[in-house]
């Protein structure tokens, strides 16, 4: 397992459509592994295979919610979306960034976990709102495309001691 660059803002991987991904594979593997690694490290709830340069349809996500726990989703597809809420996300490829954008409320999506079982995950508020950020970069969209008003700047996380 390793840390992997997070591609920024800029990068024109992070603006390309994905592709599908046909079957599970060692290097598919530790891709997933490595993706978990370097959201934990840059202190993010989820990532996209994009952000770490790969074009594959492939999330990760934790929102440290033990019923949850960390999920994979390959190939994820929205089923339902409903409700609304709106506020201030950020993004690991647009650090120091933030800026107020609106989402469902609600979604289900149907995707394979890293067994390539298919499963059908249930989100509300933030859960839904990282399953709905992580599945746009998959279509090479990025938050700021749907932020109310301006992106503002935002302090560093204290580092700990």
């Amino acid at each position: 397992m390793a840390i992997r660059k997070i591609r920024e803002d800029g990068d024109e991987v992070l603006r390309k459509v994905c592709k599908p991904v046909k079957e599970m594979t060692p290097r598919l593997e530790e891709l997933i592994d490595d993706m978990f690694d370097t959201m934990y490290e840059a202190s993010g709830v989820g990532l996209a295979a994009p952000q770490v340069g790969i074009l594959r349809r492939i999330v990760v996500i934790d929102v440290y919610d033990d019923e949850v726990g960390p999920l994979v989703l390959i190939n994820p597809e929205i089923l339902e979306a409903d409700g609304e809420q709106t506020g201030e996300e950020g993004c690991l490829s647009l650090p120091g960034l933030a800026g107020e954008v609106t989402r469902p409320n609600h979604v289900v999506v149907k995707a394979y976990d890293r067994n390539m079982d298919e499963i059908r995950v249930e989100g509300t508020e933030l859960l839904a709102r990282a399953i709905c950020h992580e599945l746009d970069h998959l279509d090479g969209i990025l938050y700021k495309d749907k932020v109310i008003g301006n992106l503002h700047h935002v302090a560093p996380p204290e580092e700990e001691e």
